[in-house]
């Protein structure tokens, strides 16, 4: 029994990554708003019965896209680290940056910023993602200890970072992962003395 749940579950889960797929290639063809279920399904190669065991609409076929990249996003951040370890910028190396993996690997989707008809939220939810990252998961320490509004701080240095991974996408990915990581470093380097990773509350 519990092998055929999980053929069945596998097989949901192909359908639904397919239209999610459809979606993605649909939005970077025309755009969000004029895109309609009946593309989704002749795009993907399914009936409409078939969307619809699976989503309401295309709205949540949308939101449940957005929302699974942007878990993804907060879930790959923290494993390079060990809970509760202080990392000096000195030190810290390619690996360190697994959210720049995460973002190059699923680039696809994240090229869809480049786009004003694409995934509603998408502008603003990314980099609210990337600063909730920075306010839950990691305490900073300044260069030379000294005294800031670590919220402001954050703030600051959460959409500084995705100003950088908006450009390296807009580029089309032209520098390498590990040029761009490496850059990335040596800013971080200017004003972070460590970072300590706490884990997800």
């Amino acid at each position: 029994m519990n092998n055929e749940q999980n053929r069945t579950s596998g097989r949901q889960n192909r359908t639904k990554e397919h239209f999610k797929q459809a979606l993605i290639d649909l939005i970077k063809e025309q755009g969000y708003h004029s895109i309609t279920v009946k593309d989704i399904v002749d795009y993907a190669s399914y009936n409409r019965s078939t969307f619809y065991i699976h989503y309401q609409d295309k709205i949540e076929l949308a939101e449940e896209l957005l929302a699974s990249m942007l878990q993804g996003l907060e879930t790959s951040v923290g494993k390079p680290y060990v809970p509760g370890h202080k990392v000096y910028t000195s030190k810290l190396n390619p690996p360190s940056f697994n959210i720049v993996s995460y973002i190059y690997k699923n680039r696809n989707f994240f090229e869809l910023i480049n786009y004003d008809d694409t995934l509603p939220g998408l502008h603003t939810r990314f980099p609210q993602t990337i600063l909730k990252i920075y306010q839950e998961q990691f305490i900073f320490e300044t260069i030379n200890q000294i005294p800031v509004n670590m919220d402001v701080f954050k703030r600051y240095t959460a959409y500084g970072f995705y100003g950088l991974l908006q450009n390296w996408i807009q580029n089309g990915f032209k520098e390498t992962k590990e040029d761009f990581i490496k850059e990335v470093i040596e800013l971080t380097k200017t004003h972070i003395y460590s970072v300590e990773y706490i884990g997800k509350k």
